[in-house]
């Protein structure tokens, strides 16, 4: 008996650090391996279409639906980081011009603001057209904004790394992704019986929900912003479409970004742009928001907005750039199977009851 305990022990303490040993060789690439699975489950209506369309010819449809998600995912993520490298040298040189002419005098409505107006503009006022005075101010905030700078490169630069290695992965996944999901159904019926199909399919479109409505739905209100700005003559268009990207997630947070250009571009004397700034964004960056997205996560996942705002935020110091599509995915899937469970009290017998 003894004997026999202890081989069952030793084979538990094997089994524990097999998988401790596996879950440390994986760890550098969990956070690519999840987004890879996530990219395949969304993708795999367009896939199945693609396999039959080519004849049931699976590495072909793999191959093809690879390059598809390159060019719809990386594609942006390279133009973006292009066009972000332009908005940079664009913003550096009018710094430089600032710097080297001081500030221009403080706008009227700064004065007007409750409590901290007077202060903030007599502020402004001690580096009007006083560039080296300005100069010496900035020089005590270089070092912060320059670890700023390179963690935010650092950040940027491994999000596009884990995103096209994601890619990669995702192409095993569409190779192999029905045998993979057969045998993860089987080894949930181990912990959960007859409610396995039901818990992947409350997973399922939990995941969908957030990809296609809040993600997407961000993703479409950036595109959009930024596609005004730059039509109306807004420097940093692309840098302030990013902001209205993540921005999304919270309420009025997107009319912060064009309703804010409109007024500027009222102040620099060009009203026609200015209503056509706040027309665009009222009619199509917001509608997006106020419409679609609440038609697309009523048909997935009805989230509160702590849980996305949380996930963003949360998922990006976390995992980076990629994070901000994994961080909401990950805590609304869990959010979904806590309701799920929490939701019946569980079933209690007392004694003498059921004889």
């Amino acid at each position: 008996m003894l004997t026999a305990r202890s081989d069952r022990v030793l084979a538990v303490v094997a089994l524990v650090l097999l998988a401790a040993g596996c879950l440390l060789v994986l760890w550098p690439f969990m956070t690519s391996l999840v987004w890879a699975a996530i990219l395949a489950s969304t993708s795999w209506p367009v896939f199945s279409w693609l396999d039959r369309a080519v004849g049931s010819r699976r590495a072909w449809a793999a191959s093809l639906m690879t390059l598809l998600v390159t060019v719809v995912l990386l594609g942006p993520v390279v133009a973006v980081a292009l066009a972000l490298a332009d908005d940079v040298s664009a913003l550096a040189q009018a710094a430089s011009q600032v710097i080297k002419e001081g500030l221009p005098a403080a706008p009227a409505w700064l004065s007007k603001l409750p409590v901290i107006g007077p202060s903030l503009q007599s502020y402004w006022q001690q580096f009007v057209h006083d560039g080296q005075r300005l100069m010496s101010e900035l020089s005590k905030w270089s070092a912060p904004v320059q670890a700023l700078a390179l963690s935010g490169g650092r950040i940027v630069g491994q999000g596009v790394l884990d995103m096209g290695f994601s890619v990669f992965l995702a192409f095993f996944f569409f190779l192999h992704g029905e045998a993979l999901a057969r045998r993860l159904r089987i080894g949930l019926e181990h912990l959960a019986g007859l409610r396995a199909d039901y818990l992947l399919g409350i997973v399922k479109g939990t995941v969908s929900g957030v990809i296609y409505g809040v993600l997407g739905t961000a993703l479409a209100q950036g595109v959009l912003a930024a596609t005004g700005l730059a039509i109306s003559g807004v420097p940093g268009a692309v840098l302030l479409g990013m902001a209205t990207f993540f921005l999304s997630v919270v309420p009025v947070g997107p009319p912060l970004v064009w309703g804010g250009a409109a007024i500027w571009l009222f102040q620099q004397g060009q009203p026609g742009w200015a209503v056509f700034m706040a027309a665009w964004g009222f009619f199509l960056v917001s509608t997006v928001d106020n419409v679609i997205k609440p038609f697309i996560i009523s048909r997935g996942a009805s989230l509160p907005f702590a849980i996305v705002f949380l996930g963003v935020l949360g998922g990006v110091l976390a995992f980076g750039v990629i994070g901000a599509f994994l961080g909401p995915t990950c805590l609304a899937v869990g959010y979904r199977l806590i309701n799920e469970w929490t939701a019946n009290p569980p079933q209690i017998t007392r004694p003498g009851e059921g004889a």
